[in-house]
């Protein structure tokens, strides 16, 4: 009924965008990544890592909670919905969709994952090498359905989507003793971004060549990393953002030995963390009246299961705050970062 509800709703905008999807260099966005990007993967798997309950997806159509961890839509869906395709990316453990849903977008995003298996082991979310094998099964289910040609050219000449990397250094390496045990934080980068390259050289093999891989945000900035820097009078964790901004030099180094290695590899690393360091920084210039604390709750600590239903404390109006939640931007943020990306990284697709 919900697929029915959310079909219903952009029925319109799907009819106005029809002629240039049809004539679009891009057929689908294909998503990979952790809960920046999840469209409600994590539903359907055992882990607490949920957001598939009110207040989550208050102002999504029909106030419907979809397992984004969001007020509303997510990057992706806009993203989509900006090169004229749908304005949702349904997940794809999504019983309610099929591969006919599925030829013109995807999400295999997972909340709570990272780059590192141990970081996916944390909650017990989907590990990035198997949102990899559902790829793989969807690819075959693309051939299947439409046969080679046509599943050859989605593969080819769909823009895929990655962010990924946040949970392994906030859920893991900083609150976990193993991999610090094993790794300098520059060392952890350093084999981080060896797993990015095996991933990238993975998805290129069986057929990838228009992907965005977006950089970390400034993490040490989101409002639990706020709350618990008491020492910093609840400023940003400047360590945080140091290594944010390590990692993502790293991570551009990286897009340009593949895109000089890899014949035909389109690859931009898309960077949204002055854009959002900008916002939690300056919010009035950009219509917000909130930056440190989420929506959410007190919007201090909460995000998923603790973002209670009856909470007294969340806001009226989420279109106020930078952040949903005390990790995750609230819809209007991501319309702005995705509004960017596209004017910035994303049009040379178009």
């Amino acid at each position: 009924m919900m697929k029915i509800h959310i079909m219903l709703f952009f029925s319109i905008q799907i009819l106005l965008h029809v002629s240039l999807s049809s004539s679009g260099k891009v057929p689908a966005i294909i998503v990979f990544g952790d809960s920046s990007v999840d469209s409600g993967n994590n539903n359907f798997i055992p882990t607490i890592a949920r957001s598939n309950f009110e207040p989550y997806g208050r102002d999504f159509p029909n106030g419907n909670p979809t397992g984004r961890f969001s007020n509303g839509r997510i990057a992706p869906d806009f993203i989509s919905e900006a090169f004229g395709i749908k304005p949702i990316v349904p997940a794809y453990l999504d019983p309610s969709y099929d591969i006919s849903d599925f030829a013109s977008g995807v999400c295999f995003a997972s909340a709570g994952t990272g780059f590192d298996n141990v970081t996916a082991s944390v909650a017990e979310v989907i590990p990035l090498w198997k949102e990899v094998e559902y790829y793989k099964e969807y690819q075959n289910k693309l051939r299947a359905k439409f046969g080679d040609k046509k599943a050859n050219e989605i593969i080819n000449e769909s823009l895929y989507l990655i962010s990924i990397g946040t949970n392994d250094f906030l859920e893991n390496y900083y609150q976990r003793f193993e991999r610090r045990t094993q790794f300098s934080v520059q060392e952890y980068e350093d084999f981080l971004i060896g797993l990015a390259e095996n991933f990238l050289r993975e998805i290129y093999g069986l057929g990838a060549r228009k992907i965005s891989m977006t950089g970390l945000i400034p993490m040490g900035c989101l409002p639990l990393e706020r709350a618990i820097n008491i020492f910093g009078h609840h400023g940003c964790k400047d360590l945080y953002n140091d290594v944010a901004l390590e990692f993502n030099a790293k991570l551009d180094w990286l897009v340009a030995k593949l895109n000089k290695e890899l014949y035909g590899f389109q690859l931009v690393y898309t960077n949204a963390y002055d854009l959002v360091l900008q916002i939690v920084t300056q919010p009035s210039q950009f219509g917000f009246e909130n930056a440190q604390v989420g929506c959410c709750g007190t919007g201090r600590f909460e995000m998923g299961f603790m973002c209670d239903p009856k909470s007294p404390f969340t806001c009226t109006d989420a279109n106020k705050y930078v952040f949903w939640d005390a990790f995750h931007p609230s819809e209007r943020t991501s319309q702005i970062v995705s509004n960017y990306l596209m004017e910035n990284y994303l049009g040379k697709f178009l």
